[in-house]
This record gives C-alpha cells, structure tokens and sequence, in this order.
C-alpha cells in the first residue's frame, strides 16, 4: 500500500507503507547511526518525532525482547530506504513490519533518504505527517501546519513513571564492560541513587547498576523534599523528550538539589536542566544531535571521544557564569555545549549519551566519575 509523507513546507513523499495503518503528526528529524534501530525506536527522548534513518537497509535483524530502551517505540514514524525483506538472527521474536504494527506506529520505505536528510540539515527540522491509510497529501499538508509543534511543550509527563519503583530489571552485566580494579573499589560503596525519570533509557539503569548502586527510579514531577527526605548518596538526572522550557517544576526542583550538596549527575535534559538551574537560557538547534558518531572534545586534556546523541535543544554556554561552573565538552561538529562541572559543589553533567545504547562506548567511563564523586562527598 502506498504511504504519503507531507512536510510543512508542502513537500510531497510517496513510498510503501508499513507497520500499522493509521495517520500521524510529528517533528522530522534524521540519525546517522548505522546500527541500534531498535534501541533507537524505543528512546523516550523521540516522543512525539518521526526518525528518518539515514542507513539505507533497516529491519535485517527484526526485534527482540531484550534490546528495548523502554517498553515500547517511542517514535511516532519511522522513515527509511529499504525494507529487509527478511529476518535473520537468533534472537528475533517478529519483524520490525510486525512490531510497529501491534504498537500502531505507521512507517514509510522507498524513501530517498538521501535527499531528504540533505533537505533537513539545509532548511532545518520540520513538522510533518504521515499516512499508511490514504488520507490525502492536502489533509496531511494542513495536519502539519496546523500541529502545535514540540516548543514549550511539556512532553515529558507522557513517558514518565506513574510512581516510584526500584530497578531490579538487570544488573548489566550483559551490556556494559566488566568493572576495573578502581570501578570494584567504588562499587563496594553500595551507593542509593535515586534517578528521575523524564523519560529514562534502561541502559543508564543498567549502567548505574553495574557499580552495585541501589536505584529508585522517581516520576519528573517528584520534589526535591521528597528526594533529599530518602537520603541518597546520589541524584541522577535523565534524558528526555521535547523542550526543557516546558518543565519549569523541574528547574525549581533541581535548583534546589544543586544547594543541598548531594552528587548530582545529568544526563542530556538533566544537563540542559542544570543549566537552567544555573542561570542559562536553552536555544534550539537547526536540525538537531541524533546520532551514533559525534566527535566531542574534553576540554581539559582535549581528548576526543565520539559519541551518542540525541538532542534539539543546547545550553547557552555565554550564559554561565565562569566564576561558578567550567565547561568541560565541546561539538567539533558546531562548537555547542557538551558538558558542564560545578567548580564548588559536587554536579556535573554532559549533554551526549555515555550510556550510548546504540554504541560507540568511548564515553562509558564517565559513570564512574559519578561514583567516584560519591565516594569522595562521604
């Protein structure tokens, strides 16, 4: 069946439908990583986005039940140049067709991916809608238009936790490297960290569990009362979807976690949030981070580590006050914000994923600078 893809500018795609047959609205955006799709499908922080996948082959290895960054896909569209007529791996539980289908998230092929990625990073991210079911381009033209757009908008509370719950799911030992000598020496500590949901990848949980840490997962809208009343030796800060302009409970909430001088760590929102924090306006950026091989640069040394990302907005790195905090990454793509350190009080953040769920794994090492910070504040 025949899929129609309409952008805001009033481009008309058409391609082969499949996964489920329905319409949907959503931003555009394009990932360069060339392998993951599944763990791409299911990260929060695409809520409300439509990814268009720049390698060309998707669907080969099919789905399985244990590579889910959350319990279900997260996209609201997926666009991609070909198809894998078939499955093959061992772990396969259905095709991709199959999955987006019983999830009810509609997908085209045949698209030139090519083209359309160029078109993005020229002009931008755009709104767009999508149909596996016939409407026609004119309807889907003014579904676009008229969408109210993810700016501002507080798209966290749609993937947040109901309430709080502890992980007990996996340890990651599966996923992540075997700890070192200096990482078993910090995992003794048997830290309580208790990390926000704002749209949280498992593998961070992994990650965070593989150093022995006992972790209570809490909803986005949990105070800082409330968090500091259960006495953790550490605060995480997740990822997200969406803008961190719409989340102005949170900002409150991490502001004050900054002043009570319990580590606190963030994560991609939980850095733009700690800029927030400290003073820092959020800008968008043209088209966007979502990708497996971004080069970013530790300022201090200036070693180089490529990394996962998967962000439209960035801290504005003039608005922080170099008395209070240091500038730890950089892009090498466009020189933004890639990661922060209070110089007077334990808090750190970097924008990208170390977690890195699609890989590269240059980046893992960065979890233990949160145990290590732990370890020192005791």
């Amino acid at each position: 069946m025949t899929a129609t893809l309409v952008l805001e500018d009033g481009t008309i795609i058409e391609g082969k439908a499949f996964g489920a047959e329905t319409d949907a609205v959503f931003e555009l955006v394009f990932n360069t990583s060339m392998t993951g799709y599944q763990e791409i499908l299911t990260d929060p922080s695409y809520r409300g986005q439509g990814v268009l996948f720049t390698v060309s082959h998707i669907g080969n290895v099919g789905i399985n039940l244990e590579d889910d960054e959350s319990a279900k896909p997260q996209i609201s569209v997926a666009v991609i140049r070909s198809l894998s007529p078939q499955v093959s791996n061992w772990r396969s539980a259905l095709s991709l067709s199959d999955w987006l289908a019983k999830h009810n998230v509609p997908a085209i092929s045949g698209v030139d991916t090519r083209w359309l990625t160029r078109k993005l990073r020229d002009g931008g991210t755009q709104k767009a809608a999508l149909s596996t079911k016939g409407t026609s381009a004119e309807m889907l033209l003014n579904m676009a238009r008229e969408w109210e757009g993810l700016d501002g908008r507080d798209v966290v509370k749609e993937v947040t936790c109901e309430e709080s719950y502890r992980w007990v799911n996996d340890e990651g030992f599966k996923w992540v490297k075997p700890l070192n000598n200096e990482q078993l020496l910090v995992e003794s500590g048997n830290w309580k960290v208790i990390a926000y949901d704002f749209g949280i990848k498992e593998n961070i949980l992994r990650h965070l569990s593989s150093y022995g840490a006992n972790i209570t997962v809490v909803p986005a809208d949990t105070t800082a009362d409330e968090v500091l009343s259960l006495k953790p030796d550490g605060i995480f800060l997740s990822n997200r979807p969406g803008d961190p302009a719409g989340l102005p409970y949170a900002v409150e909430a991490v502001e004050k976690l900054i002043n009570s001088n319990v580590p606190v760590f963030g994560i991609c929102l939980g850095h733009q949030l700690i800029g927030r924090a400290l003073g820092a306006d959020t800008h968008k950026l043209k088209f966007g981070h979502h990708g497996g091989n971004h080069p970013v640069q530790y300022l201090p040394n200036g070693e180089v580590l490529i990394t996962a990302q998967n962000h439209n907005y960035c801290v504005t790195a003039g608005d922080l006050n170099p008395d209070e905090v240091e500038i730890t990454y950089k892009s090498l793509n466009d020189d933004s914000l890639e990661g922060l350190r209070m110089k007077n009080k334990p808090v750190f953040s970097v924008q990208f994923h170390p977690e890195a769920a699609p890989g590269p794994h240059d980046a893992h090492d960065i979890f233990g600078e949160f145990f290590r910070m732990m370890n020192n504040s005791r």
